[in-house]
């Protein structure tokens, strides 16, 4: 176990730097911070790189030091340091980053899968893989322009969803087109009555749903390639539904079949 108490050290700066995008495509890893997210990694079978924790955390949890050989103790300035959170929990983790720019074989994908187009909020993306692990879908794929599905903000929103189902990155209207040489429907999301109404929507046991950006809705492109366009019929007076809300609505109903 190595001992380290200065945010200057080399180890903490490249932590430190598991916060960009750059670094950690560079790397191939990236940081979980708090208990829940490190157990949910162990429980999930993940690889444990290297474990950072404070001397109460590791002290009171020596059954983690077998988890990797590099363990790491730090202060709580230097765990401040390297995480995002206002209050660090004194662990953290760090962990293989997935490929999520490999694209699987379509005759491989079955379930329900959920397609974020410029979704931008970070909190949202990661409500939303949350709420598709929750919904019982495969997989998640975020287009080039949504929130980094591995940024500090979205795996905290996600919780440890993402050890649970396949997450990706690519280009939406690719995927749709792979989707349709397996004969699975595509649904967009549309705030228009002349849209299909989600009750009436029997997509069977494979098909993709497609949230679009918060402010500005699915791209036309997109919309002009889904199978059938969505809408939430709303009682009251509200002008719109979060897109977060939206997804789970809509996911729990899609997959009553799966």
């Amino acid at each position: 176990m190595e001992k380290l108490t200065s945010i200057h050290n080399q180890h903490v700066k490249n932590w430190k730097k598991l916060q960009t995008k750059k670094y950690r495509r560079q790397t191939g890893m990236y940081l979980l911070d708090g208990w829940h997210l490190v157990n949910e990694a162990v429980q999930s079978g993940v690889q444990i790189l290297q474990l950072i924790g404070t001397s109460e955390q590791l002290a009171a949890h020596p059954d983690l030091n077998s988890l990797t050989d590099e363990v790491y103790e730090v202060t709580e300035e230097v765990m401040q340091h390297i995480t995002d959170t206002v209050t660090p929990q004194g662990i953290a983790a760090v962990v293989p980053l997935p490929d999520a720019h490999k694209v699987p074989d379509m005759e491989s994908l079955h379930g329900g899968w959920l397609f974020l187009d410029r979704v931008q909020d970070p909190g949202n993306v990661g409500t939303m893989v949350r709420t598709a692990d929750a919904a019982g879908f495969a997989g998640v794929v975020v287009s080039h322009r949504s929130a980094d599905i591995f940024s500090p903000k979205v795996i905290r929103s996600m919780q440890g969803s993402q050890f649970h189902l396949k997450l990706y990155e690519g280009d939406l209207a690719k995927w749709i087109e792979d989707f349709k040489t397996v004969n699975a429907p595509i649904y967009g999301t549309q705030l228009n009555p002349q849209a299909k109404s989600f009750r009436d929507a029997e997509p069977g046991k494979t098909f993709a749903l497609i949230m679009g950006n918060e402010g500005q809705g699915m791209s036309d492109q997109l919309l002009s390639q889904t199978t059938a366009n969505l809408y939430i019929p709303m009682r009251g007076q509200a002008e719109s539904l979060n897109v977060a809300v939206s997804a789970g609505i809509l996911m729990f109903q899609l997959n009553k079949n799966l």
